[in-house]
């Protein structure tokens, strides 16, 4: 049967390797901010560490670290090759590019981070989407994507949309501003919701235009 999932020649895993160690310092940068504030503010760390993985920005981030190690290590487990999928790739790239499209257009201005803040902030929202980006482009076989597989990774914001909203009636706290219903009220919220969501599909729709195009041969 064929192996549809990746062998990386040594420049390409020294580029995966490069790329998988920006992605952690990244999350570990951002990880450390938030408990460093959440001790001084003498607030629960465990808190802290509960709010940290509820932002899509760290959950997909944190994807793309995890499959760039896989990408660059010789274990063949079952979580070793879902990693390396083309499929799981493919939707790895939709999600970090909408982590990118959505943080730029609709959350840099609300903001002016400076410090170390700054440079989790650039990594985590323009670094690491380019990054994986290209390691998809270049190096993730083509040609093996299909529409119900865009279909199955729209699971993933759907059930962290939902994950939010059971956040608030637990904690009271909204994520992100353009999901705010105490603020913006319900139909706008679901809006935005639903509005990003499409922003999503449209992003996932390239996906499968180009790996179609790009088809890699046999």
């Amino acid at each position: 049967m064929y192996d549809s999932t990746l062998h990386l020649t040594p420049g390409q895993r020294r580029y995966a390797t490069v790329a998988a160690l920006l992605g952690w310092f990244a999350l570990a940068v951002q990880l450390y901010l938030v408990l460093w504030g959440r001790w001084t503010d003498q607030a629960s760390l465990v808190g802290g560490l509960i709010k940290f993985f509820s932002f899509f920005t760290v959950l997909t981030n944190t994807l793309v670290a995890v499959a760039l190690t896989c990408a660059i290590t010789d274990r063949h487990s079952t979580w070793h090759r879902f990693f390396r999928s083309p499929v799981v790739c493919g939707g790895i790239t939709t999600s970090i590019l909408l982590v990118g499209i959505a943080y730029n257009l609709l959350l840099r201005h609300l903001w002016s981070p400076e410090g170390w803040q700054k440079v989790a902030d650039e990594l985590l929202h323009d670094v690491m989407p380019l990054a994986f980006l290209a390691y998809w482009w270049l190096y993730v076989r083509k040609g093996q994507l299909r529409l119900k597989h865009l279909l199955a990774w729209m699971v993933y914001p759907a059930v962290y949309f939902g994950y939010l909203l059971m956040r608030v009636n637990a904690f009271g706290d909204y994520v992100y501003p353009f999901l705010d219903i105490g603020t913006l009220g319900l139909q706008r919220a679901l809006a935005n919701a639903f509005g990003v969501l499409a922003g999503f599909v449209g992003i996932g729709v390239v996906i499968l235009l180009v790996d179609r195009i790009r088809r890699t041969p046999l």
